[in-house]
């Protein structure tokens, strides 16, 4: 299986720049795998097209000002960091990261982060290790006399990662959040949420949709585009997930009962199909992490349909939707939002796949 066969063209004023308001007004491509028909709706709309017993599942991760900017202690020279993982499988406070300008930060070198508009708050680091990927491990502690915790500084030092395609500034750093965005350490938002809002999240409830809650650290390969032209020489970096075991309980009775699984973006159905593997079909708790990688042939075992943003040429995420939807489907969902102008990307519009 060939890369360059997931590749499109896609005008560049259709990279969506800035959030639409409000967030459940955003378009939403609806397409029936069944039938292979595509229907033009608003995400406010989501309720017509579920039914009582189906369960959502969304990703809660909440994404961390994860840009450090700061300067080599023996130089002064700038450096900029993005942090991707936390990584206590080395030490406490230790996280993978990629770093710019990388070439000189060697194994050892000093690094400090400062703020001007916070002269009191200050945290130092140090490169310990190289990665696979390029980037370092690096190890954070707090400077002298400071009685925050490194996390504490990270929250107040760091800037929102939004993806290089987006060059505009954002002035509300929520809006790179999901409404139910919980647990801290993601590099970048599982945007297939951002189209929620309380009160949609509340109409579908009263609709008798269920909703549950897994956790995936987006790390690595949301910055990584497929390099290698054969798609199975493409290793995925490892992320963290965790399935808790309400939300397990709340899928078997999801699936007994004939609901359907509606998975919140790439992220959750990557943590429910990981989950389902490592335990031959079924859903149990589970915290660890996954390289589950699918593309086009993969085998679906927990996850009915799907909602989702529109995906970046040559990407891991536009392998998955291909798998889930069947690739011409895909590409005739994708060549119609073009010509129809959707939004495309992070902050961009949605489809539903049935």
């Amino acid at each position: 299986m060939k890369i360059s066969d997931f590749d499109y063209n896609l005008p560049p004023e259709l990279i969506a720049q800035t959030p639409i308001e409000p967030r459940d007004s955003s378009r939403l491509l609806v397409i029936n795998r069944e039938t292979s028909t595509l229907e033009h709706r608003r995400f406010c709309d989501l309720g017509q097209y579920l039914r009582p017993g189906d369960l959502l599942i969304a990703n809660q991760s909440r994404v961390i000002p994860a840009r450090l900017l700061g300067r080599r202690a023996e130089t002064g020279g700038a450096v900029e960091v993005l942090l991707l993982a936390e990584r206590t499988d080395i030490g406490p406070d230790c996280w993978e990261t990629l770093v710019r300008p990388g070439r000189r930060l060697r194994e050892g070198s000093r690094l400090e982060f400062s703020h001007e508009g916070l002269p009191n708050l200050a945290l130092n680091a140090e490169v310990l290790q190289h990665t696979e990927a390029g980037g370092r491990v690096i190890r954070f502690s707090p400077a002298a006399e400071q009685s925050l915790t490194v996390g504490q500084l990270i929250e107040r030092l760091g800037h929102m990662p939004l993806p290089p395609y987006i060059h505009e500034t954002l002035t509300d750093p929520e809006r790179y959040q999901t409404v139910y965005a919980r647990i801290s350490g993601s590099a970048a938002a599982p945007t297939a949420g951002l189209h929620f809002t309380p009160g949609l999240l509340e109409h579908l409830r009263k609709l008798g949709v269920r909703i549950g809650f897994v956790t995936l650290h987006v790390g690595l390969d949301t910055f990584r585009p497929v390099e290698v032209e054969d798609v199975s020489d493409h290793k995925m970096h490892s992320e963290e997930i965790e399935l808790d075991a309400p939300t397990a309980e709340l899928i078997e009775e999801t699936r007994k009962a004939g609901g359907r699984v509606v998975a919140v973006g790439t992220t959750s159905m990557r943590v429910l199909e990981s989950v389902a593997g490592f335990y031959d079909g079924r859903v149990c708790p589970y915290r660890g992490s996954t390289r589950l990688f699918i593309t086009p042939g993969y085998r679906f075992r927990v996850v009915d349909a799907m909602i989702t943003n529109f995906h970046l040429p040559r990407s891991t995420l536009l392998l998955l939707v291909s798998a889930f939807a069947g690739k011409a489907l895909i590409e005739k969902a994708y060549q119609e939002a073009i010509h129809e102008h959707y939004r495309f990307f992070s902050f961009g519009d949605a489809m539903l796949i049935l």
